[in-house]
């Protein structure tokens, strides 16, 4: 078992690249008025998530993402005295990548914030379903067998570009406080990081609810 200072560094420089691959293409896609196009950051999103996975998978289990944390420590996968060392590391590794990216697009205004661009109560709604789904998807396939563990990478970022894919333009697709959290006290538009705080983890809770019936019925 690795010490949590390396799997916490893990989990720092992997919500780095997360969050300096996914909102720098946000941001160079209006830098560059829209070359990157919305479809070209949900395939960013999908692919950085990927390949983080193979990446750190080993190291740390590769959360990068408070609410994935919360929903492995309510299904009583993840140890209690881990859970603080790993969402600090993961704020910092955004906050770290949004400072990065502030002084590289001083003048761009939100840094790649997600925004509700519906009502709230649409994105509210979309991030609690979307983290559902995502916190579904890595529990059916990352505590699995040998096979299907070997896919969890394809699995989740496939996930992740999916929905980015669809649901961006409306709430942003975070599903992911850390992600939100950064962008957002960078530049100043804290507005609405409310909903994807709060959305993304109650989804993930409920998606341990149901990840516990489906392991029952299996039973």
């Amino acid at each position: 078992m690795k010490p949590i200072l390396t799997k916490s560094l893990a989990e720092f420089i992997g919500t780095f690249i997360l969050v300096f691959c996914g909102t720098g293409a946000i941001i160079i896609n209006q830098e560059t008025g829209g070359v990157i196009t919305h479809s070209g950051i949900a395939i960013t999103f999908g692919l950085v998530v990927m390949a983080l996975i193979y990446a750190f998978g080993d190291v740390s289990g590769a959360h990068f993402n408070p609410a994935v944390s919360v929903g492995f420590w309510l299904a009583k996968k993840f140890p209690t005295k881990d859970l603080l060392p790993f969402i600090s590391s993961q704020i910092l590794g955004a906050l770290a990548a949004s400072m990065v990216l502030r002084i590289l697009f001083h003048t761009n205004e939100t840094l790649g914030a997600t925004l509700p661009h519906g009502s709230e109560w649409q994105s509210t709604v979309l991030e609690f379903i979307l983290t559902f789904f995502l916190m579904l998807t890595v529990m059916q396939v990352a505590t699995g067998d040998k096979e299907k563990g070997l896919m969890a990478g394809i699995a989740i970022g496939g996930v992740v570009g999916l929905e980015a894919m669809f649901a961006g333009p409306i709430c942003g697709a975070s599903m992911n406080p850390a992600r939100s959290i950064a962008p957002a006290l960078i530049s100043g538009h804290t507005e609405h990081l409310w909903i994807y705080l709060a959305a993304p983890l109650a989804g993930a809770a409920l998606a341990i609810v149901v990840w516990r019936m489906l392991k029952e019925t299996t039973k």
